[in-house]
This record gives structure tokens, C-alpha cells and sequence, in this order.
């Protein structure tokens, strides 16, 4: 029986869908170069019914909401915000909303609401039908043997998730299945399961050609092509940091798990540049008040869905 158009990972399924998407957003974002706010909230409050109820909220309610934040944002509490205290909530608001949307997950694959997700239960929620495939036997199509890797390997974090062995995942099991990255006992499977793929040598290392994956340059071309030369600069600038022109596990790790640490950094300090007006090199209220607008249309409010959060804004945070 055919399996019909290979279903994917949502992993894979957001990775894929962010790389289509990637130059048309980033034209409608930035439309002749130019920086527009609006699609900020458009695009990332989460939709249209959120970008009207923070229009909604009362410039004093908002003004209120905000300098709470601000508050929290200053961990030694001297009325400024520095790089790394920006850095530190921004990356804490990255790992919130991440657990927040497992939470949500997690009751919509609990299909019979016994506080436990099955293998079962996560297959009807992702392909409408319990599959399970032979993990000896290799397929003759190309595509169904494709699908049937990407859902052995789920079924390995799965496992791997399980930390009980009971018969499902119980919350903090399935965190760890949707986001492995944020469990440290999960960080050795990461690792293994990357070179697994990538390693095609076995020598435990990623070079720079199995990076690279199937790229073969056309012997008619005079150089490579532009994203060859970009990947290559990342791997020898951001992930080989020993230059010795391969990646070890934890180099490796750097690569296939989301560096949040680095956008974080990125964004704090694109806000003290922008918002810095006496180039001291961090924040104070008032500045941030002077720019509100760019502070609300920023990562560190998350593109001002923080104001709508009670976690965020709400006092005993």
C-alpha cells in the first residue's frame, strides 16, 4: 500500500516551511530595505485577533504593563538594562512561549485525557492513523522509505523521552520529546542522532563535505554557488570553533540545535543601539518610554504579545 505524499516531522514540517517562506517574509518585512513595525505585529502577535487587542489596550494600561516588564528585566534593580540582563529575559521568553505551546500540545494528543500521551495517540494526532513500520525491512519506494526513516527516528526520541517507560509521556516527557534542546538528559540523543545522519564516514566527526550533505559542484561552474559559500562560512566561522575543519559532538550540537543565546544577544544589542541615547550603553526607563514603539515591535516583548501575559507583566513574576 502506497503511503501517498511523504508526511514530515513538525520539525521538519517548520524548518521547511520557514525556508519557503523565507524571501517572500523577509521582502514584505523589510519592502525596499525599509523596517515595517506593523508587520512585526501582523506577523508575529500571533495573528489578526491579537494585533487588534493590542491596539485595543489603553495607552496607560499599556505604559503600566510595560514599565512592569522593565522592572523584571532589571535583575540588579539600578534602574538600567543592560546587554546581558536584556539577553537573559529575551532568551527566558524564548523557552516560556516554547513550553507554553507544548502545554497546549499536549492536551490536543492526549486523545483520551488520561494525563498520559501514547505512541498511538502522538501517530492519530500527526497522521490521522497509528503506523508502524518494520525497522528491518527497507521499502522499495524512495519516498516511503524517506518517511519511514523521519518516523522510526521520532519513535526513537519517543523512546528515548520515556524516562519511565511507562506507557505513554506524561508533560514533562513530552517537553522532551517535542523539545530536546531544552532537557539536558536529552542533549546525548541530540548529538547521536546527528551523526547518525550526517556522519557518513563513522568516524564520529561531521567534516566539512558531510556538512555539506549531496552537494556536488557542476564541473561547469567556474565557483560555487552563493549558499555553498554561506554554509561554508558558517561552518568554518560559527561551528568548527577548533578550525581543524570538522566538527566534534559538541560543535556539532551548536549546529543542530537552535541557538537562542545568539539571536537573543543579537537583539539586545540592535535595542541599545537603536534606544541608547546618551551612549552609555544601556537602558533606562526613559529611554525605552522615548522609543516605546521600538521596544514593543522587539524581541524582548516579544513583539508585544508580553503585554497580554499576566507571566510577564504581572507582579510576582
Amino acid at each position: 500500500m502506497r503511503l501517498g505524499p511523504r508526511p514530515v516531522t513538525l520539525g521538519l514540517l517548520l524548518l521547511c516551511a520557514v525556508a519557503a517562506g523565507a524571501g517572500e517574509a523577509e521582502e514584505l518585512h523589510y519592502p525596499q530595505g525599509e523596517h515595517r513595525t506593523d508587520y512585526d505585529r501582523e506577523a508575529l502577535l500571533g495573528g489578526q485577533e491579537e494585533v487588534d487587542e493590542y491596539v485595543k489596550l489603553a495607552p496607560e494600561e499599556q505604559q503600566k504593563r510595560l514599565k512592569s516588564i522593565i522592572k523584571k528585566i532589571d535583575l540588579d534593580s539600578d534602574g538600567f538594562l543592560t546587554e546581558s540582563e536584556l539577553s537573559s529575559w529575551i532568551q527566558m521568553s524564548f523557552k516560556h512561549y516554547a513550553m507554553q505551546e507544548a502545554k497546549q500540545q499536549y492536551v490536543e494528543y492526549d486523545k483520551n485525557s488520561d494525563g498520559s500521551v501514547s505512541w498511538d495517540e502522538y501517530n492519530i494526532q500527526m497522521y490521522d492513523r497509528v503506523i508502524d513500520f518494520d525497522e528491518n525491512t527497507a521499502l522499495d519506494d524512495a519516498e516511503e522509505e524517506s518517511f519511514r526513516q523521519l518516523h522510526l527516528k521520532d519513535k526513537k526520541r519517543f523512546e528515548k523521552a520515556n524516562q519511565d517507560s511507562g506507557p505513554g509521556l506524561n508533560l514533562e516527557e513530552f517537553i522532551a520529546f517535542e523539545h530536546p534542546e531544552e532537557v539536558d538528559y536529552m542533549t546525548e540523543f541530540v548529538i547521536q542522532e546527528a551523526l547518525e545522519e550526517h556522519d557518513k564516514n563513522g568516524d564520529g566527526f561531521v567534516s566539512l563535505e558531510e556538512f555539506l550533505g549531496d552537494y556536488r559542484r557542476d564541473p561547469t561552474a567556474s565557483e560555487d554557488p552563493e549558499w555553498i559559500l554561506v554554509e561554508k562560512d558558517r561552518f568554518l566561522n560559527d561551528y568548527d570553533k577548533d578550525a581543524d575543519g570538522r566538527l566534534d559532538p559538541q560543535e556539532l550540537l551548536s549546529w543542530v540545535v537552535p541557538n537562542n543565546q545568539g539571536i537573543a544577544q543579537e537583539e539586545a544589542l540592535h535595542l541599545i543601539d537603536e534606544m541608547d541615547l546618551n551612549s552609555d550603553r544601556k537602558l533606562s526607563e526613559a529611554e525605552i518610554l522615548e522609543n516605546q514603539d521600538l521596544f514593543l515591535t522587539s524581541e524582548a516583548t516579544d513583539y508585544g504579545r508580553q503585554l497580554h501575559d499576566e507571566y510577564f507583566y504581572h507582579d510576582e513574576l
